[in-house]
């Protein structure tokens, strides 16, 4: 059993997992939809130029139902977690929900981006969508009058801070990850990383991970009902 220590350095990698137990659905269903949609016509470039319209359409209402939902018990117990370790504890995600910062964490990377921020596609300004009309088809910038995307990241564009990402994945002594099948990549890469550097490696999960090979720890179930759990033995004395 994992013990740790206000010295230990921990990373934590979240996937979609987390976020399913507070009712947001996960990035594929299993007829390959998001939310009725093909991915390929809401979650790459080509498809916001081609019809931006649509694509705000769709990130309106996923932005408007995760206002609608509240973190879960996982989600609390990371922050938990994150007090005890202060400096040494690392948060990564993969969603793009802010669950994560609405339950308390405060050292947190959204690799995928956040529905709470949109980009200017002619000036590159970045504004939090609560500070633009979101009643506009397709919202402008006050500074250009370019046209603003969702601040996410789609097929074809690379992750956020993956340099931050390796070098506390090259430092740490442990990597959690929890709700995330291990298939997409780079994330499905991170365990490798970690374990390949000498570090202890636990995955909390529905199913079993593709990456089963390089987890030290293995619980299989929902993460609010172990993760609270697995946390108050981790860090008792």
């Amino acid at each position: 059993m994992l013990k740790l220590t206000p010295n230990t350095k921990v990373v934590v990698l979240t996937g979609a997992g987390i976020s399913a137990e507070s009712g947001i659905r996960t990035f594929r269903d299993s007829d390959g939809l998001w939310e009725d949609h093909r991915v390929e016509d809401v979650a790459t470039p080509e498809a916001f130029f081609s019809n931006p319209v649509m694509v705000w359409n769709f990130y309106r209402e996923r932005y408007n139902d995760s206002l609608s939902r509240i973190p879960n018990p996982a989600h609390l117990a990371l922050v938990k977690l994150e007090n005890f370790l202060g400096d040494n504890f690392l948060l990564v995600t993969q969603n793009i929900d802010r669950l994560h910062h609405r339950a308390g964490s405060q050292r947190v990377l959204e690799m995928h981006g956040s529905l709470s921020n949109c980009l200017c596609t002619k000036c590159q300004s970045k504004l939090a969508i609560k500070d633009i009309d979101l009643n506009k088809a397709i919202p402008l910038c006050p500074y250009c009058q370019g046209f603003l995307r969702p601040d996410i990241v789609w097929f074809g564009e690379f992750p956020h801070y993956l340099d931050m990402i390796d070098d506390a994945l090259r430092e740490c002594s442990v990597l959690i990850v929890i709700g995330t099948s291990g298939v997409v990549y780079p994330a499905a890469g991170f365990v490798i990383t970690a374990k390949l550097m000498g570090a202890r490696t636990v995955a909390i999960n529905l199913e079993k991970p593709d990456n089963l090979g390089y987890i030290d720890e293995f619980y299989q179930g929902k993460s609010g009902e172990l993760l609270p759990k697995l946390v108050d033995m981790w860090i008792s004395g």
